[in-house]
């Protein structure tokens, strides 16, 4: 695989159409907002998405899913760490092998913190943190969201003998419509310790092209989160012409005069800000 030579600067924008994007557990699985009333996925959510499109790639894959594709047997991050990592002399030996193995891994790094089996008599252990070569913000949506909240109901009891009544209310929460904006960066330096590659970086850009296929559910029905366009900015050398700042803010995104609520993408003005000698790809969503 050939090395990562250039920074890059990313920033994905989803639509989200009568659905929950991330809900907040916290909030009764309300879709997340911040103060201001902005719509909001994490990041950690994001990373899990990503990680799932890097499984259905059939990408070898650390944090998995089981009931994605074919998995490996194996049944905790423990006895994965074991059975792929043998005969780790440091822990710079151990992380290598974990970023050769893994994509997530080398993409956006991993603690391992677990006990070694093989010198259980010794009472020793290892503990490895790897900085992963991808940096990705919390989406954030360009608008406040509106939340709409659905009682639901279920038409028969789940246990026999239930003596409530089989007319149990439920809530589904759910976004009318928000567009968010996913930024990220790929670091050279750290990519050249993990051996993020390359073939790597075109490996995420198609996984974010195609975030949400085999990713409906309940909260999220097909077709209800779509990515619009990736914007894809390769720099001219390692550290970046510009800052990640400076080049996530250089779309710019606003509502037209006329709307006060937007409902569609064609409710905004989307426009790039010139750049001098660094111009993005930008793909179509899927």
């Amino acid at each position: 695989m050939s090395s990562l030579k250039n920074k890059i600067d990313f920033v994905v924008l989803v639509k989200v159409t009568n659905a929950n994007p991330n809900g907040d557990p916290l909030n009764g699985n309300r879709p997340r907002t911040i103060y201001t009333g902005q719509g909001e996925i994490s990041d950690v959510c994001i990373k899990r998405k990503i990680r799932n499109r890097f499984q259905d790639m059939g990408e070898s894959v650390f944090l998995q899913f089981a009931d994605r594709g074919k998995g490996d047997g194996c049944t905790s991050l423990s006895e994965r760490a074991s059975k792929n990592i043998t005969n780790a002399e440091s822990r710079d030996e151990y992380a290598s092998q974990a970023c050769e193995k893994w994509i997530d891994v080398r993409t956006f790094g991993q603690v391992f913190a677990f006990k070694n089996n093989e010198k259980k008599d010794k009472g020793s252990g290892v503990s490895v943190g790897v900085r992963g070569a991808v940096s990705i913000h919390q989406a954030i949506s360009c608008s406040p969201v509106d939340i709409n909240s659905m009682r639901i109901t279920k038409s028969v009891n789940s246990e026999p003998g239930e003596k409530k009544s089989s007319d149990t209310m439920g809530v589904k929460h759910f976004v009318e419509f928000g567009l968010y904006k996913i930024k990220g960066s790929i670091n050279v330096q750290l990519a050249e310790k993990t051996g993020f590659s390359e073939e790597d970086a075109e490996k995420l850009k198609e996984a974010l092209r195609t975030l949400f296929i085999n990713d409906a559910s309940a909260a999220r029905p097909d077709g209800s989160m779509e990515v619009v366009s990736v914007y894809w900015w390769r720099h001219s050398n390692k550290i970046g012409q510009y800052s990640a700042a400076k080049v996530h803010d250089s779309l710019k995104i606003t509502l037209k005069d006329d709307v006060q609520i937007p409902a569609s993408v064609d409710d905004y003005v989307i426009t790039l800000e010139n750049l001098p000698g660094l111009e993005p790809e930008i793909i179509a969503g899927m």
